[in-house]
């Protein structure tokens, strides 16, 4: 059975405290866009649980941490009659751009284990294990627009119709480590209610939506920065960086045809 599992943006991104635990609280929009993975699971007759093999991308890192694999273990901890399987991940989503297409990954697998071995998992306990995955996994589990609090897992939907825009996904293949990315960063005192602020005509986002990322990383790459002014010179409505980076998108209405020039190596995709 094959499943796709499909990127997120970051409309807005702030970070409003350090937690005990060593996260952090963030208030966030998270949005679907249709830039895609594949994931194939079949059974297997194999003395090894899981066989796992990966083809477009090339994923850096062990293995042994990739999250689908994390989560068919995780699985088979409570699901001990869990058949071995064999696993293929085509990978087409840039990795540390800021889409979650890692988290993605993990929390199809555990829906596509769900449905494909009729284990039963009701949803509020996917999320449960989506979160002992990683912060943004849960939202992968509802997968609509969520307005996200705490490290990512408390959603809650929220209306955002971007259905008169498209959005154009810019990545310069910078890798930005998500945890160097918040060390680095300077806690703002005050914010925007983010939750209102989604509400709002797009035509105001530009003003009343930031993420808090972006000025460090600007500072540090600042071709991810020429991204978001090329976007807006562009004719973007609203340009801003996803999560830690270095994905930028804008959101052109429809009827424009932007032109715009970024070098051949750049990852551009309309969605």
């Amino acid at each position: 059975m094959v499943i796709f599992p499909n990127a997120k943006i970051n409309i807005g991104l702030q970070v409003t405290g350090k937690r005990a635990d060593g996260f952090h609280n963030i208030e966030t929009i998270f949005y679907p866009i249709h830039l895609k993975d594949a994931l194939e699971i079949i059974p297997s007759s194999k003395d090894s649980s899981m066989a796992f093999s990966t083809s477009g991308n090339r994923i850096q890192g062990s293995t042994d941490d990739n999250l689908c694999l994390k989560a068919y273990q995780l699985l088979k901890k409570d699901f001990q009659h869990l058949p071995n399987i064999q696993l293929h991940l085509h990978k087409v989503i840039p990795m540390g751009a800021g889409l979650g297409g890692g988290s993605a990954d993990g929390a199809f697998t555990l829906q596509l284990l769900n449905q494909l071995f009729g284990l039963q998992i009701p949803t509020a306990q996917l999320l449960e294990y989506a979160l002992t995955l990683g912060s943004d996994c849960p939202f992968f589990i509802l997968n609509e627009p969520c307005f996200a609090t705490g490290r990512g897992e408390k959603l809650e939907p929220v209306t955002c119709n971007l259905s008169a825009y498209k959005i154009l996904i810019v990545n310069p293949g910078i890798h930005i480590n998500t945890r160097i990315a918040f060390e680095q960063l300077t806690l703002r005192t005050s914010h925007s209610n983010l939750r209102e602020a989604i509400q709002s005509p797009v035509e105001d986002w530009r003003h009343a939506i930031k993420n808090d990322f972006e000025s460090a990383v600007f500072n540090q790459y600042p071709a991810i920065q020429y991204i978001a002014q090329q976007l807006y010179a562009a004719g973007a409505t609203f340009s801003s960086m996803s999560g830690t980076g270095s994905t930028v998108f804008g959101i052109f209405k429809k009827e424009l045809s932007p032109v715009l020039s970024f070098p051949e190596s750049y990852f551009q995709k309309w969605v």
